[in-house]
């Protein structure tokens, strides 16, 4: 399965439901929906089956940029952390 985005907006955040894998290809995609919200933002990565190094770097600068990570997979929480000590 290919990624699916679901947005959800209660007027004060938006959140973005991602189902299915993420690869480096579908992130013009995924950044143009972020672009889209003024909202404070959370990305909900309940439904995300895999993801490749792309992504985790996105999701780096998602954190950095203030965006919430709910229900990341541990795997994904593990590989961000080491991919953070390499730029150190």
């Amino acid at each position: 399965m290919t990624l699916r985005i679901e947005t959800v907006s209660d007027g004060q955040t938006a959140t973005l439901r991602l189902i299915g894998r993420i690869e480096s290809e579908s992130l013009d995609e995924l950044q143009s929906q972020l672009r889209r919200h003024r909202l404070r933002l959370v990305l909900d990565l309940e439904e995300v089956t895999l993801v490749d190094v792309g992504v985790v770097s996105f999701l780096i600068a998602c954190e950095a940029e203030g965006i919430e990570l709910l229900h990341c997979a541990p795997y994904i929480r593990e590989w961000m952390s080491r991919e953070r000590g390499r730029g150190e």
